[in-house]
């Protein structure tokens, strides 16, 4: 899966719809809305749980676009980082040390 290419297509869909891409703020409220559906779906254990994690992805992406953020790239150095992290068990929490 090609992150920049997936980014590039999510926003060309949206200007060839004529979806916002200039409000981030609202791209953000709707990511908001998509993982509210998403949770909801997982809570009734209902089929539509992967279409609905596929557009938190979605927004998501399109967001990271729009800000001209490489996602991969902050996804891979984040995974780095959050590996070499220790943790401690406090009353069944992790807790960063």
């Amino acid at each position: 899966m090609d992150f920049a290419k997936i980014q590039k297509r999510i926003v060309e869909n949206k200007v060839e719809k004529g979806f916002n891409i200039d409000n981030i703020e609202k791209e953000f409220c709707f990511l908001i809305g998509e993982v509210s559906e998403a949770f909801e779906a997982f809570n009734k254990n209902d089929e539509s749980l992967g279409s609905e994690l596929a557009d938190v992805a979605i927004y998501l992406l399109g967001i990271s676009e729009l800000l001209g953020i490489d996602l991969e790239s902050e996804i891979t150095k984040k995974m780095k980082v959050n590996e070499s992290r220790k943790y401690i068990k406090i009353r069944g929490s992790n807790i960063k040390v």
